[in-house]
């Protein structure tokens, strides 16, 4: 079973400095049928303006995944870390039993970014701080393990069984995303179009899967984000 979403239809915020599209209940955008995705719980699509960010602010007890898209953004915590990352690549926050820390667009353009937000399998870990510089070319045409549970193979680890690949594909490309029938995925077309399972998706778009395997073509290019997980009981 799959259900799209379409940009036009999230939720919205936009407060000059900071564009938002919502694909599940945040800030002011409340919906009780978009509350959550099993275990996927924030999905905000960000546009940065040059020299604006989010001043220090507290978190606890959730897994929180930065993938930047275009600019740069530059992470600093309470636990001393200070990164920049740019265009593909991804930072990781497990706020555990609390963490304070700022995101900011340092740069001279505007920064776009996905920060997803996942439940953690239990309360109470220590907060931890994590980031992957990503070559661009690792994901051309292929899915790029990104994220994986602290038990999987991908650089970068959450506590949740949840994995985040991306891909990005050229013209007239096609390939599969497998949901086994015990999973559920959600997609994010982050940037260009595509067809997927014969329906049409373009910028923003998101479908959510629950058993069903993704059979993406890729007519004009694509820029695609899938996050994987146990699917809800």
């Amino acid at each position: 079973m799959i259900k799209i979403f379409r940009a036009q239809t999230l939720g919205r915020s936009n407060l000059g400095w900071l564009e938002s599209w919502f694909h599940f209940s945040f800030a002011d955008y409340h919906d009780l049928a978009r509350i959550q995705f099993g275990a996927l719980r924030v999905i905000n699509d960000d546009l940065i303006q040059a020299g604006k960010g989010f001043d220090t602010h507290g978190h606890r007890d959730m897994e929180i995944i930065s993938y930047v898209i275009d600019g740069s953004l530059t992470h600093s915590d309470s636990m001393g870390n200070q990164r920049t990352l740019t265009r593909g690549q991804v930072q990781y926050m497990s706020a555990g039993t609390g963490v304070r820390h700022s995101e900011y667009n340092r740069g001279n353009t505007p920064s776009r970014l996905l920060q997803m937000w996942i439940l953690p399998d239990r309360s109470g870990y220590a907060p931890r701080y994590g980031d992957h510089e990503f070559e661009w070319a690792a994901r051309e045409n292929r899915w790029l393990h990104l994220v994986s549970p602290d038990t999987g193979t991908a650089p970068v680890k959450i506590h949740q069984d949840a994995n985040f690949y991306a891909t990005s594909l050229s013209p007239g490309s096609r390939t599969i995303f497998e949901v086994r029938p015990d999973r559920q995925a959600y997609l994010v077309l982050i940037e260009g179009t595509a067809q997927i399972n014969g329906e049409t998706l373009a910028m923003r778009d998101g479908l959510e899967s629950v058993g069903t395997s993704l059979d993406i073509a890729s007519p004009a290019g694509a820029h695609l984000l899938v996050i994987e997980m146990a699917a809800a009981n």
